[in-house]
């Protein structure tokens, strides 16, 4: 196994020692990068997360260019319920369809269980060939939508503003949402776990819809699932992160799952997030992405204010608190991750 040479974002998920704050950016593979468009025109979003090489060679372009302590494999969410056997559109400009959304039991029954092996195997070997083309220049992350993120696509047949279908459902047939749910859930451990076997040194779950939850809903056809798929990962010390965007109630709970990160975004205040929560996890944020539509001297006064957050005896680290816009400079973003990189050590002596 090559070892890593820069192993900082591993051991401050695991809460150890550290010599500066690491950095990535969510969606650091993306339209915002002039080599990702020039690779997105010879081929659409779904080819490039199907073709191994294509997804290696995105996943590898803000490693070299922009200087990010991570790397998070290039995919997209949405290819368990395809694996499954949902018929899935990309709309430019409308984002992801399912054009059969899953209403009723009947559609629920049409559901397969998956096999990453086979059934996702070009996501296993895009981790492959990844991880052998990083060479051990820094981790890389795998990921998974959450169950509930996941149902909201699945039964809303796309985005979604109010999610009107999704809540008809958990409150009229709370029984086949958890169905649902629970077959997500058996699907994303499987999932994860596999791509940690393929050679991902870290998982993170998104759980992007978190946050349209009341409390006691989120509990419900959220958290529980959460723990169900943590607890059944097969790893050995690769860490997990969890990333509920939006959920400001009951992070007590929330840092009990299992996971050792807790991914905040921007709305969040460290400081009382860590007061709340003691040091059970790592804390992984959270700076609002279009900080970088600002000039280079705003970027650095706010990432500077942000490391002053960090509390040394528990370890913060700073990511862009969702995704990193298609209009962005990327200028600005290497800006951002050198200014951290030279200037977080101060928080670490």
């Amino acid at each position: 196994m090559t070892q890593l040479k820069n192993d900082l974002f591993l051991r401050a998920c695991r809460k150890e020692k550290i010599e500066r704050t690491p950095i990535w950016i969510m969606r650091q593979a993306g339209r915002y990068l002039p080599e990702y468009r020039a690779v997105r025109e010879k081929a659409d979003f779904l080819k490039m997360c199907k073709t191994p090489e294509l997804a290696a060679e995105v996943t590898l372009q803000p490693i070299d260019i922009i200087g990010v302590d991570a790397a998070i494999i290039f995919s997209d969410i949405l290819v368990i319920p395809e694996a499954m056997g949902m018929h899935l559109e990309m709309h430019e400009g409308k984002g992801p369809v399912f054009p059969s959304p899953i209403r009723t039991e009947a559609d629920l029954n049409s559901l397969k269980n998956i096999d990453p092996t086979s059934d996702l195997k070009y996501v296993l070997d895009a981790v492959s060939l990844t991880k052998k083309e990083l060479d051990g220049k820094v981790p890389l992350i795998g990921f998974s939508g959450s169950p509930w993120t996941l149902l909201t696509y699945m039964v809303e047949g796309g985005g979604s503003k109010n999610f009107s279908n999704v809540k008809k459902m958990i409150y009229n047939n709370p029984k086949l949402a958890h169905s649902i749910l629970e077959k997500l859930s058996d699907a994303i451990s499987v999932y994860l776990s596999a791509k940690i076997e393929a050679g991902a040194n870290a998982v993170q779950i998104f759980d992007t819809w978190g946050g349209i939850l009341s409390q006691e809903d989120f509990e419900e056809f959220s958290l529980q699932y959460i723990e169900r798929i943590i607890s059944n990962i097969k790893r050995e010390n690769e860490p997990v992160i969890f990333f509920p965007k939006g959920v400001h109630s009951n992070l007590d709970k929330v840092a009990n799952c299992g996971a050792d990160v807790l991914g905040l975004d921007w709305t969040m205040d460290l400081g009382k997030v860590r007061e709340l929560v003691g040091d059970k996890v790592a804390l992984q944020g959270n700076m609002d992405p279009t900080v970088l539509y600002g000039d280079v001297e705003v970027i650095k006064d706010r990432a500077l204010k942000q490391c002053n957050h960090m509390e040394m005896e528990v370890v913060i680290f700073l990511i862009l608190g969702h995704g990193i816009l298609p209009d962005i400079k990327p200028a600005h973003a290497k800006a951002l991750v050198d200014f951290v990189k030279e200037n977080s050590q101060q928080f670490h002596l």
